[in-house]
Parts: structure tokens; sequence; C-alpha cells
């Protein structure tokens, strides 16, 4: 008697696979590389740059982003780039879209905190300066208070908001961004 198994696929002329994908799970990962490609190509020429693609991917990402969208070409540039993307790893691709898009995040909360500052001053006055003073050391204590009572008489005067914009500039320039 033997020490092997009979019903091992191996002895029986089977060879085992090592993970078994469904036809649906297939398709979802082709939908998803197609997006990824849709995004590829939606990037800024400056944002593409940043992404770590090799050469004959770069390229059909650059020939797709410059053919019109309404043509056919364009969606078999596309249909392309999904499958150049099924044949590579995309770790690195996912990782420079997912920066790029951290950035963006963290460039809107920065101006948005800036945007709160602005409308605090604006609605508390001093307190709201002195709060924000003891967060940002080298914000002028005098400057904010003046663009305080001019916006208060801009709005008093209902004129244009010049004051308003010119504190949204001053915050900008030193508050830090990301």
């Amino acid at each position: 008697m033997s020490n092997h198994d009979p019903n091992s696929f191996e002895e029986n002329g089977f060879e085992e696979e090592n993970e078994f994908v469904s036809k649906s799970e297939l398709k979802r990962q082709s939908k998803e590389l197609h997006k990824l490609g849709e995004t590829l190509v939606n990037l800024t020429a400056a944002h593409r740059a940043t992404i770590a693609m090799d050469d004959e991917l770069q390229e059909a990402v650059e020939l797709a982003a410059g053919l019109s969208r309404k043509k056919d070409g364009f969606r078999r540039q596309l249909q392309f780039i999904g499958k150049l993307l099924r044949q590579r790893d995309v770790t690195d691709i996912q990782a420079g879209l997912a920066k790029l898009t951290h950035q963006h995040q963290a460039s809107n909360a920065a101006f948005h905190a800036i945007e709160k500052a602005r409308d605090a001053i604006i609605e508390q006055g001093d307190t709201a300066i002195q709060a924000l003073l003891e967060k940002h050391e080298e914000l002028d204590r005098q400057k904010l208070r003046q663009f305080y009572r001019q916006i208060k008489k801009e709005r008093e005067k209902n004129g244009p908001p010049k004051a308003f914009r010119e504190l949204f500039q001053y915050l900008k320039s030193i508050m830090p961004q990301a």
C-alpha cells in the first residue's frame, strides 16, 4: 500500500489551482482597471507625469488624452489601456493616484480652515482674533482688527466686499497651506 492519497489532483493528472476567481470577479476587476485607465486619461499632463507608468502605458494614456471623447477611437483606446493595466501590477499607479487625491483633500481642508477663520473674525470680532493669534502667532493683531472694522463698514454701506477678500488673502499668505 502506498502513502499517496488517491484523491489527490496532482496524481490524477490535474494541477491544483492556487486561487479560484469567478467570472463575475474577473469582470469586476476589469471594470475597476477600466475606471483606473479613465482616471489616468482625465488627469492633467502635470499630474500624469507624477504617476509611475511604463513607456507603453504612458503612450497609450497620452494618445487617449488627445482623442475626442465622442469618437469610437477614444472608447477603443480606453479598452486598450484597460488591457494594458490587466497585464501589469497597478499598485504603484494606485498609490500615485491616492497621493494626488490626498494632496487635493489636504488643500481643500486648508482652504476651508482659512474661510472658517475669516468668517469667525467677521462674526465674533476680537474673541476670534485672539483665538486665531494663539494658534498663529505670526498674524498681526492690528491688521486683523483693521480688516474687521473695514468689513463692518463695507457691510453697513452695502459696498463691494474688498476688505473681505483682502482678509482672506492675508490669512492665506500667513496660515500654513497643505
